[in-house]
């Protein structure tokens, strides 16, 4: 709980960036971390709440309140055992997780909450620096061989919860390199890769073997994996992207944002592109459709290759400048969000639904866009038309990709096109098969995929264990 008066003493106080002018010419991280005098202060403020709604806002289940008061009585190493104890990978979930847990912070209510996300990134790095994050191999072994399908942050804390237990894990990636949307859709300069290099690392020390350029379905014939396995995690993302299928989709210069971001992380790191369309949005007007983190990235991205403009569009109404929080807490609450690529230069147009795509000699040129009301019905008169040399579609995802692993595994689907596992067992319709992370849920956060990899693990250790009563 930190000191017991903190929270009337200390004001909040959160990581501050460079200055845009300077941050934009590069893909590193530009985040200005606390000192270690002002991390302590900041964790002084956790109130003796009584109920810890950080605690269920969070969906690891971090134990805040504890490793509030460990930081505050610079028992660092603690704090960092406590850490981990919930979550495998907090230095990814204190970049660019959006810390529920804040908006849950009791503190909240009358005040601006704890900074729980700036502490605990403080504690892992401070964990890293002084050496203190190392393997943990099991000392026993089961014998028993299990097959993780995609090495995102579901797979990569699956892998390492079923080896540390004893099992001997393979996962199996599409890619040159793990990671999934951190490595590939996540830019360098929200998180830099070597993080994710390192636990990679780590985990191989552990006894996870990776096999990289391995797409299940494909290259390696599912029935093959399911024999050499006594258990398959699928945890391979939902990465079916959320089209726009309006006149003029076929134009050159209109790209999914996911095929646009991967290219860039691709560029900064010295992997190929993979393909012979490189997009660039160097010296083009650049409209992103969609409001979430992912046009944000597409954004930041834009600015840095060095585009004329950037104008985001969002079909819902502009939300509130601040929450009700008497309201809404201690849900998710509904306000205007601004993040740091918005601050480097862009426009940013709400309820605004784009009707078709314009063109001349087959690329895009503009589009022909029109207001709409709190219901999403056009306002009478309202058309308007946009400048675009490139557009980029961030609209989310609906689901799994369907064709290859999943059509092969002929394992049953829910409504929404995910695997269908429940959140007890994560088992799917098949024995030994099961499924966690966005493949299961659908798009999340990566606070989630972490979860239910760790869950979905225990879920698989008790399956190869004999234990006979899991529900199905």
């Amino acid at each position: 709980m930190g000191k017991v008066t903190g929270f009337l003493e200390v004001d909040r106080q959160d990581r501050k960036y460079k200055p845009a002018a300077d941050r934009i010419r590069h893909y590193d991280e530009f985040v200005i971390p606390l000192s270690e005098e002002a991390t302590r202060n900041q964790a002084a403020r956790c109130m003796d709440c009584g109920i810890p709604f950080c605690h269920n806002g969070c969906p690891v289940n971090n134990q805040i309140p504890d490793w509030n008061d460990l930081v505050y009585n610079g028992d660092w190493r603690r704090a960092l055992a406590n850490l981990h104890s919930t979550n495998n990978f907090p230095e990814f979930t204190g970049r660019v997780c959006p810390a529920p847990c804040e908006a849950s912070c009791t503190l909240n209510l009358v005040d601006q909450p704890v900074t729980i996300k700036t502490i605990e990134c403080s504690i892992v790095d401070r964990g890293f620096e002084a050496g203190w994050i190392a393997p943990e191999p099991s000392k026993t072994k089961t014998g028993k061989r299990v097959a993780v399908v995609g090495a995102g942050p579901a797979g990569l804390a699956a892998a390492q919860q079923l080896a540390r237990v004893g099992h001997d894990v393979h996962v199996y990636e599409k890619f040159a390199k793990a990671g999934g949307l951190l490595r590939y859709g996540i830019p360098d300069f929200k998180m830099e890769k070597h993080l994710i290099d390192r636990r990679v690392a780590q985990l191989e020390a552990e006894g996870v073997a990776f096999h990289y350029n391995v797409h299940v379905g494909v290259d390696l014939e599912t029935e093959k994996l399911v024999a050499e396995h006594d258990a398959i995690v699928l945890a391979g993302g939902a990465e079916q992207p959320r089209d726009l299928p309006i006149p003029g989709r076929d134009l050159r210069g209109v790209h999914f944002a996911m095929d646009f971001l991967p290219q860039q992380n691709r560029r900064v790191s010295g992997e190929p592109l993979v393909t012979n369309e490189p997009i660039l949005a160097s010296g083009k007007h650049v409209v992103v459709i969609g409001g979430g983190d992912t046009g944000s990235d597409c954004i930041g991205t834009s600015v840095r290759q060095g585009a004329l403009s950037v104008t985001q569009l969002e079909i819902m109404p502009r939300p509130p400048e601040k929450e009700a929080k008497l309201v809404t807490w201690p849900d998710w609450p509904l306000k205007l969000r601004t993040s740091s690529s918005h601050d480097e230069g862009s426009t940013r147009e709400f309820a605004v639904m784009t009707r078709e795509f314009i063109g001349a000699d087959g690329a895009i040129t503009g589009l022909r866009c029109e207001r709409v009301d709190g219901k999403l019905a056009a306002i009478p008169g309202s058309e308007f038309t946009l400048k675009a040399d490139l557009v980029l579609l961030a609209m989310g995802f609906v689901s799994p990709v369907r064709e290859g692993l999943l059509e092969k595994l002929a394992v049953t689907l829910d409504p929404r096109g995910n695997v269908a596992a429940d959140v007890k067992s994560y088992r799917s319709s098949r024995e030994n098969v099961f499924a966690c992370g966005d493949m299961r849920r659908g798009q999340s956060l990566v606070v989630w995929a972490i979860r239910e990899g760790r869950q979905c693990a225990a879920s698989v250790d008790a399956f190869l264990m004999g234990e006979t009563n899991l529900p199905r």
